[in-house]
């Protein structure tokens, strides 16, 4: 169910956002801190990066080879959708609020600071999200194995704020970003995708062979 979903990723963000005891926190929330650096093993830059692109390439193949049937095609055109519009309002919020970096000088309260300086929101939180909830939106409740896949941005969350590239309401902003475009993307009974692509590309690249 979607409160149920919704429920455990706000439940994922906030065990990743508060800080440990005996550090002081900052930010819109009180919890920005930063944390020892880490980018070994599953933390490194390059596995983080794979976990975004497989996630990217895996939603955009599947729609183009299912193609918008009743079912799985039909919510991997949802989690195009919902990846699109996490996106682009990742693009607008970014140099809007132009907020410092942890490695950027390590004060939370850095806003506004101009161009190079990107930490709000995550891009990469935003889009691993919007593109696996409508599938748990969808599924879960079916198939409660399915809500592993809330895994991935869990996973990118603690990645992004080990690497020093976000705070940690970067990353929990970023989650409810994605979470709340796929609720709009899944609760629509037709693709924003596909009512703009032509219909020989949104058939199913299947249907051709």
């Amino acid at each position: 169910m979607k409160t149920r979903a919704i429920a455990s990723l706000a439940i994922g963000a906030t065990l990743l956002a508060a800080p440990p005891l005996g550090v002081a926190g900052g930010g819109p929330l009180g919890i920005d801190h930063v944390v020892p650096y880490d980018a070994d093993g599953i933390w490194a830059r390059h596995v983080q990066v794979f976990v975004e692109d497989a996630a990217i390439v895996t939603t955009l193949a599947g729609a183009l080879w299912l193609g918008d049937q009743p079912g799985l095609g039909h919510t991997y055109w949802q989690a195009t959708d919902s990846m699109l519009i996490s996106g682009a309002l990742v693009a607008i919020m970014k140099p809007t609020f132009s907020r410092a970096r942890p490695s950027q000088g390590g004060d939370p309260g850095l806003w506004f600071q101009g161009h190079g300086h990107n930490s709000f929101p995550s891009g990469e939180v935003a889009v691993i999200t919007s593109v696996v909830t409508p599938f748990i939106l969808q599924y879960g409740h079916e198939n409660p194995s399915v809500y592993a896949l809330e895994l991935l941005p869990l996973y990118d969350a603690a990645a992004r704020v080990k690497s020093q590239a976000h705070w940690q309401t970067d990353v929990l902003a970023s989650w409810l970003i994605g979470t709340g475009t796929a609720i709009y993307a899944h609760d629509r009974t037709t693709s924003l995708t596909v009512q703009v692509l032509p219909h020989g590309v949104t058939i199913g690249l299947q249907k051709r062979f």
